[in-house]
């Protein structure tokens, strides 16, 4: 029997779900709209130099810190989409060499050219081999020359 890790259930089991609770509203029915977690920030005090809080929560300082951030962001995604148009249009227009345009056949005529070669060597050096071992076969068993 296999030794069981812990944590897992049978097959078939599953964890329970993790739900979040809705607040009841004003009748006591829940609402369907989930509120979001109190924050954790501290809340604005005055040593914050007078710095007026937008509806969203933010300062005008973080609201413009927070357009440079979005710009930036924008320009890197434009820069990284104009590179990439770039490469796919190089490609498309590249030369069609005379090599791509032949027809199957002299390409393969061309491409396997050096298969023909070397199964030309090995063919003369099979033959060569073949003619010493009948020369052997000749002075050692037939003519008795070589004694073994």
């Amino acid at each position: 029997m296999a030794k069981r890790a812990r944590g897992t259930g049978r097959p078939g089991q599953h964890a329970p779900l993790q739900r979040s609770r809705r607040r009841p509203d004003a009748t006591g029915a829940a609402s369907a709209r989930i509120e979001p977690p109190p924050s954790t920030a501290p809340p604005p005090s005055a040593s914050t130099t007078g710095a007026r809080r937008l509806r969203t929560g933010l300062t005008e300082d973080e609201e413009a810190r927070a357009a440079q951030l979005e710009a930036a962001i924008l320009a890197e995604e434009r820069a990284a989409e104009e590179a990439t148009r770039r490469n796919r249009d190089r490609t498309r227009t590249a030369p069609v060499g005379p090599r791509e345009a032949a027809p199957l056949t002299v390409r393969a005529a061309e491409e396997y050219a050096y298969v023909r070669r070397d199964i030309i060597r090995i063919a003369r050096v099979g033959t060569v081999l073949l003619l010493i071992l009948a020369v052997l076969h000749v002075l050692i068993n037939v003519m008795g020359l070589v004694r073994v």
